[in-house]
């Protein structure tokens, strides 16, 4: 016979009953009451009501206000949030009102809940003085049900070990499920059941991603844990084949034809997709014509259609350390939307006329066809800028003075200009590393940069100062807001530390100070601490169509216009901005605004996939030295160690507080610093320090220094 806690028919009539009381206000009801609401006649039922009802009140899930009629203790016991693991099995449930303060969950009231699930919680009275506990009463949405790990295989069953640290469960994989699967293989595990008094959930290997610390492997593991697919769906690629690459005279007749116009690309020397081209003519009134031409996905890629729908989900492309997974297949991404050299190609475009002060004088959007005349790296059109003769000179060089000019505008304005270094791997033909290098911005980054911020700031103002009020017209912009004060404050507490100092005041100047100080630390060792700080104190920018500002670059209008070949939203745009030149109403903004939000976290999601690439090729390069001995700057603090990032080569590892044996130490979180309980021993944010390679782990991408001084 089942104990009462196993009946499962007893938890969701308490459920139902809870539901009666919540809805009729919680109103005093007697047993026959509540069932007379749930429509229950049968006698055993009743009893099990009137059971649940007078447990209940022994529990203090409800009160009796008078004898034999009952009430919820509390009308708001219920609460919807995020579950945040911590390492010993239990949660904090952070609540969707931000007002409300978190809920500690213990191991065993978690039932079957895993880390950032969206759940309901059943929230107790809350005792004098302590915090808010509860228990999950439904799983309203898996954040995720997919992982990757290692698979062990014994004779009659395997069990599959996660690599995400927050996945605190084994999953149980039957010998039917395993798809190939050989033991200790890196595999992709989709859980299919997790039975209701079960340990472990139930599983099926979706793919085996090979052996474990091979390149390949572990590059598609991480694409994997971020729900980015491996491949391209046959549909969608049949879909993209079946696109002609020949473009009809039709097409032609209906756009602005710019094929006869200087036309260039300037990229990186690998790149295969070119999103952008500039093109460049005098006018006979002496002023210039500059056109920003964007491959025209839009054209290609119709509403709705498979390849519309792969896009969107995917949402943009992501750059690891050693590949691109784009978001369209190759043979839109790099051939048919791809502006190549001395071909024709279809555009959307941003045309303006400026003159010697890159003040603009007159502005065209619209579809256009052109002809790009050459392809250069960023390294060739910098040759140019140095003084190298070529016949793009006068074209290069003029671009590159208005491009000057509307950069100082921009900080004249209060844009901050966040330049940290960034550093890139040498990489042999397995993909390992054999060196580092910083990449270097110089003008020719910048020229690009500047004109396609021009781009995309031009649209967003055109469709943002269209309709007034009510009639204003709904858009997909890049907003950014203003930073978080309190987060301000502590990094310009941190900065003075290095001598420097902040003015927060005002946005205005926060912004101005801001710029100094990254304009003084460049070329200093604590510049990537300092600049990553920064961004840090930041506002994350979004996509939405709520707000059209963005603090960082100053611009009272901004979207991206420019990127549609590897950016979703840019899609969006490049077809609002054509129904709106055709004269279309407005469009249903909350649709557009879900899709903004699922495209704000796919890019965190890219981020994020970019990161802990660079993480496993930092430790992968450090995996062969150990005992080297380096210098490195203190990057992080936590209660279990503090992060060192090596001058050098800017890979960061972890010094444990257990590992330094000289004192007891103990976080200062106030402070950015731990500090030795005994001698006063002070190690912060921003110290140099001489540390030692001790141990590598691949898998989990974790790096651990010894500290020497």
């Amino acid at each position: 016979m089942k104990s009462k806690k196993e009946n499962p028919y007893k938890e969701v009539l308490t459920q139902l009953i809870v539901d009666i009381f919540e809805k009729s206000g919680n109103t005093a009801l007697n047993y026959k009451q509540v069932a007379a609401k749930l429509n229950i006649t049968d006698t055993d039922s009743k009893v099990t009501i009137s059971d649940i009802l007078t447990d209940g009140t022994r529990t203090g899930q409800f009160n009796q206000p008078e004898r034999g009629k009952f009430q919820l203790k509390q009308l708001h016991v219920y609460v919807t949030g995020k579950v945040d693991m911590t390492a010993d099995g239990s949660a904090y449930i952070v609540p969707e009102d931000d007002t409300e303060s978190d809920i500690y969950v213990a191991p065993r009231k978690l039932r079957q809940a895993l880390h950032n699930d969206i759940v309901k919680v059943h929230v107790y009275e809350r005792k004098k003085g302590r915090k808010r506990e509860g228990e999950v009463v439904e799983i309203l949405q898996r954040a995720k049900t997919d992982f990757t790990g290692t698979i062990d295989i014994s004779k009659t069953y395997a069990f599959f070990q996660p690599d995400d640290r927050k996945m605190l469960h084994d999953i149980f994989i039957p010998l039917d499920n395993l798809n190939g699967a050989k033991n200790g293989e890196k595999v992709l595990v989709s859980i299919l059941e997790w039975p209701k008094n079960a340990k472990n959930p139930i599983g099926t290997v979706k793919s085996v991603l090979g052996k474990k610390g091979e390149n390949n492997t572990e590059m598609n593991a991480i694409l994997a844990d971020f729900g980015f697919p491996l491949e391209f769906p046959k549909a969608v690629e049949d879909a993209a084949n079946s696109i002609s690459d020949i473009i009809s005279a039709e097409e032609i007749a209906k756009r602005h034809d710019f094929r006869n116009t200087t036309t260039f690309t300037i990229d990186p020397a690998d790149a295969k997709d070119f999103d952008d081209a500039i093109s460049f003519k005098k006018l006979e009134n002496g002023n210039y014509e500059v056109g920003v031409h964007i491959a025209d996905v839009s054209h290609y890629v119709t509403p709705d259609s498979t390849l519309d729908k792969e896009a969107f989900e995917r949402g943009t492309s992501v750059y690891l350390v050693d590949r691109v997974i784009p978001m369209l297949p190759e043979r839109l991404s790099n051939n048919l939307c791809s502006l190549r050299p001395n071909e024709d190609k279809l555009c959307f475009s941003a045309v303006f006329e400026l003159d010697e002060k890159a003040n603009v004088h007159d502005q065209w959007f619209g579809r256009t066809v052109i002809h790009s005349d050459r392809r250069l790296s960023y390294e060739q059109a910098q040759e140019i800028i140095e003084g190298k003769e070529d016949e793009l000179s006068e074209a290069i060089l003029k671009l590159n003075e208005l491009a000057f000019i509307l950069r100082e505008r921009k900080f004249k304005a209060g844009a901050i200009s966040f330049e940290s270094e960034e550093v890139k791997f040498n990489l042999d033909e397995n993909g390992k590393p054999i060196g580092v290098y910083t990449k270097v911005r110089k003008e020719a980054h910048k020229l690009i940069e500047d004109f396609m911020l021009l781009a995309n700031r031009k649209v967003a103002e055109f469709i943002g100062r269209m309709g007034k009020g009510k009639n204003k017209l709904p858009f997909v912009y890049r907003f950014h807001d203003v930073p978080n004060p309190e987060t301000l404050t502590s990094f310009s507490q941190f900065a003075s530390r290095f001598g420097h100092r902040l003015s927060i005041k005002t946005d205005k100047e926060t912004a101005k100070s801001l710029n100094s100080l990254l304009t003084k630390i460049e070329g200093s060792k604590e510049q990537n601490l300092l600049t990553s700080l920064a961004i840090r104190s930041m506002a994350k920018a979004i996509y939405t169509t709520k707000k059209s500002s963005h603090y960082g670059l100053a611009f009272d209008f901004y979207t991206h216009f420019t990127s549609p070949i590897r950016r979703y939203p840019d899609v969006m745009v490049h077809r609002l901005l054509q129904y709106y030149l055709d004269g279309g109403r407005k469009v249903n903004a909350d649709h557009y605004e879900k899709m903004s939000e699922h495209s704000s976290q796919m890019e965190k999601k890219a981020a994020e996939a970019e990161r802990a690439s660079i993480k496993y090729k930092q430790a992968e390069y450090l995996q062969d030295q150990i005992g080297v001995e380096y210098k490195g700057l203190v990057s992080g603090v936590t209660e279990w160690g503090m992060y060192v990032e090596i001058e050098e080569n800017k890979c960061e590892g972890m010094v444990r507080l257990r590992d330094i044996t000289d004192d007891f130490y103990t976080l200062d979180e106030k402070n950015f610093a731990i500090i030795g309980q005994r001698k006063k021993n002070v190690y912060q944010l921003g110290d140099e320090v001489q540390i030692k390679v001790k141990k590598v782990d691949l898998e989990k991408r974790q790096i651990d220094f010894t500290l020497l001084s």
